[in-house]
């Protein structure tokens, strides 16, 4: 008898694909799919959709940014995702010129510690020279095989430049790991910043002036070009952009090694919300597009033209964002952790024949790949950790900030309906989320070391 059964419900994401089945549980781990299992605790998942947990591969709890730092802790976020459907997250190093790699894995393992679901880190790269190759090497030695770079963020140090790209991607590409890239053209970027007159930055509509699609598309080809000849692995973050996808499918046509995300804000909000009250409220990094760019990213969505989906779930409270007069004294993020799961699903599935089979792919299966973690985490299948959504497909609920958990005053989706709900998580065969209800323990959630 198995410790735990879930039964009734269409599995999604098993070895023998989508089908109607009880998944069984022993310990940790999926142990059996199959009919009539038996199990100490029984779980009627009837008329459910049962789901490996969703990988965000992209987030940012506790990060110190513009004088301030984001509202959720790894506690507060992770319990936040776990409610969303979220079983794993990889958040990031915060990087320095004056420390080392390792240095900064083993700080941000220290604030992980209280995380509620398991977490991978990615190393932020930050002053990269030759000399500093042995740090990487120590960072794979730790689990750490994701490094973070960009092309922006020059006046914080955080900025790459080009010929330090190029000389970083070639030892990534002799150690096997990854790359990832913020990516924005920060010439255009100060171009244009400096043909802007002082009232243009009184009004909030400038940040998409200044941060133009242009400025990812150039970005994308140079940061996927250097690759391509330095032979590393690279993903692309948050993709805003119709141009900057144009820029990717030109560079895939010769780099199969390319890959890229985009995060639910690029695909549900626009623009036009900067011209608002609380336009302020919406700042981030890259900024929000047009309407005809959100279209362009659902049909590469759907085409699955676009490898996964992660939130750069990066939130501050409104106090943290009070209007100082100039939108560059903003800091730049949205929170999206807990909702970015039945968000897609409502707007993919129900309204834009995305496949549920696809909303796997793009929330587990793909990341947990990219990133090596597949098949421990990002499926359903036997012996691997058993992280189960049972998600409620028909379940129609209006998204507001009051019945969320992310550490943050406002939600982005305010007032809109959504069909498709979270009843229960599994975290490692623990339920620790349902029917509204979160039952998880504050440090369950463990470091996940990863291989190349």
């Amino acid at each position: 008898m198995y410790d735990v059964v879930i039964k009734g419900g269409l599995i999604v994401g098993g070895p023998m694909g989508t089908s109607k089945a009880d998944l069984a549980i022993s310990g940790e781990r999926v142990a059996a799919i199959g009919q009539d299992l038996k199990g100490k605790r029984v779980i009627d998942a009837s008329g459910m959709l049962v789901l490996p947990g969703a990988i965000d591969a992209h987030v940012h709890m506790e990060l110190p940014v513009s004088g301030t730092r984001s509202s959720d802790t790894f506690a507060s976020g992770t319990k936040a995702a776990a409610c969303g459907g979220v079983t794993t997250v990889i958040d990031f190093t915060v990087g320095s010129s004056q420390s080392s790699i390792p240095e900064d894995i083993e700080r941000r393992l220290v604030d992980a510690k209280r995380s509620y679901i398991d977490y991978a880190l990615h190393a932020e790269v930050i002053g990269w020279r030759k000399s500093r190759a042995w740090e990487m090497l120590k960072a794979i030695q730790l689990g750490v095989t994701s490094f973070k770079f960009f092309t922006a963020y020059g006046s914080s140090g955080r900025r790459t430049d080009r010929g330090a790209l190029f000389e970083a991607f070639q030892v990534i590409g002799e150690l096997g790991a990854l790359a990832i890239v913020h990516a924005e053209d920060e010439e255009i970027i100060n171009c244009i910043m400096s043909s802007l007159r002082d009232d243009e930055f009184s009004d909030m509509a400038t940040l998409a002036k200044a941060r133009p699609p242009l400025c990812e598309a150039t970005a994308v080809s140079d940061v996927v070009y250097l690759a391509e000849k330095a032979g590393a692995r690279v993903h692309i973050v948050h993709l805003s952009s119709a141009l900057g996808l144009e820029a990717l499918r030109r560079a895939k046509s010769f780099y199969r090694n390319a890959t890229a995300e985009t995060c639910p804000q690029y695909l549900l909000l626009t623009k036009d919300v900067y011209d608002g009250v609380d336009g302020y409220l919406y700042s981030a990094s890259p900024a929000l597009r047009s309407s005809h760019d959100t279209q362009v990213l659902w049909d590469a969505l759907i085409e699955e033209e676009i490898s996964m989906i992660a939130t750069d779930h990066c939130p501050f409270t409104r106090e943290q964002k009070a209007w100082k007069g100039r939108f560059t004294d903003l800091p730049y993020g949205l929170p999206g952790v807990e909702t970015a799961l039945p968000l897609i699903f409502s707007e993919g599935v129900s309204k834009r024949g995305l496949s549920v089979d696809a909303l796997v792919r793009l929330f587990a299966e793909n990341p947990a790949k990219i990133y090596g973690l597949f098949p421990q985490k990002g499926a359903l299948h036997i012996g691997s950790d058993a992280d189960v959504v049972i998600f409620d497909p028909d379940e129609e609920w209006t998204m507001s900030v009051d019945n969320l958990h992310m550490n943050v005053d406002f939600c982005p989706y305010e007032g809109m309906a959504v069909k498709g709900r979270v009843r229960t998580t599994l975290s490692r065969g623990e339920v620790i989320y349902n029917d509204g209800v979160f039952t998880g323990t504050e440090g369950r959630g463990r470091f996940l070391a990863r291989r190349v």
